[in-house]
């Protein structure tokens, strides 16, 4: 077979290195990498244009394109997890001593309201304090990857030359989440915000994934093989990584190298497990915060949303 090549957006991180390197390369195609400085840019042209072949995309992001009918679909790569307790941050001022007291409040969301970063935080909001997220009023900074979604009422967008990081800070806003707010009135919500996380995945094996892969869907019906050929790619590169990263031969550790070696020593396991049945909990968890939080009108089946 004739080397075919497609047009690829990843984010440079362990776990696709080897593929950014040409060491390793799905079968009888080549990977043409474009940059994207600001990889939400993709998402969006993605979404937008199915701008690229394969891309790189945030889960909550799919999950709306696929509900309104995207031609593309995901493979079971799963490139980004991440724990989201201390994405929430607090005005000290603000009065909100328990976050139940962010009922009747405003809180900012960075950019749209179906970052998966921010479902993921009102999620735990939700699930583990109990707020009624139909009680806040939610502020985002930016309209969605998906134009044709419609947030529901309690979303408003932040005014024209707003800056939810200053807002946060002069205690306009009671609190925003994934918003990086330098000022000593600005505390996590959640105390030891950063160790919760990993409790959460030591006590309940919450472990939330953020980004995984999507396929033009022209592609995966006229080559039967692409789907498995490129998972396996991704799979190999990102085992080439996880014996690297647990051999201790990272250089430079990073933020997220440090992160997976953690969840490593927790759960005794590959920190990056790709495919379905490994992931169908996480998986069926985000579904469930998407419905509960007005983004999907009703759950999809796992297997409607993977090659």
């Amino acid at each position: 077979m004739a080397t075919s090549e497609l047009k690829t957006v990843v984010r440079a991180q362990g776990n696709v290195d080897a593929m950014l390197a040409g060491q390793v390369t799905p079968a009888g195609w080549r990977l043409d990498f474009q940059e994207v400085p600001v990889l939400t840019q993709a998402f969006r042209r993605m979404v937008r244009e199915l701008a690229y072949d394969v891309c790189e995309m945030s889960f909550t992001t799919y999950l709306a394109a696929k509900a309104h009918g995207k031609r593309f679909t995901a493979l079971p790569v799963f490139l980004m997890r991440d724990f989201h307790h201390r994405a929430i941050k607090v005005n000290a001022d603000a009065g909100i001593r328990h976050p139940k007291d962010l009922e009747g409040r405003m809180v900012g969301v960075n950019r749209g309201y179906t970052v998966t970063t921010g479902v993921w935080a009102r999620g735990i909001l939700a699930t583990e304090y109990g707020v009624d997220l139909d009680a806040v009023t939610w502020v985002i900074s930016d309209d969605e990857h998906v134009a044709e979604y419609e947030p529901p009422d309690n979303v408003i967008r932040i005014q024209a030359g707003g800056d939810l990081a200053e807002m946060v800070a002069r205690g306009e806003l009671a609190a925003a989440i994934g918003v990086d707010v330098d000022h000593p009135k600005v505390v996590h919500l959640i105390p030891g915000a950063e160790d919760a996380g990993f409790e959460a995945l030591r006590t309940r094996g919450h472990y939330p994934i953020n980004h995984l892969v999507v396929v033009k869907d022209d592609i995966l019906q006229n080559h039967a093989e692409v789907a498995q050929t490129l998972s396996e790619a991704f799979t190999e590169a990102k085992n080439r990584y996880v014996d690297k990263l647990r051999a201790g031969d990272i250089e430079h550790p990073g933020v997220n190298d440090r992160r997976y070696l953690r969840v490593s020593a927790i759960t005794g396991a590959d920190p990056l497990p790709y495919g379905v049945d490994a992931n169908r909990a996480m998986i069926n968890e985000l579904i469930q915060h998407a419905v509960d939080q007005h983004i999907l009108d009703e759950a999809p089946s796992v297997e409607s949303l993977f090659a």
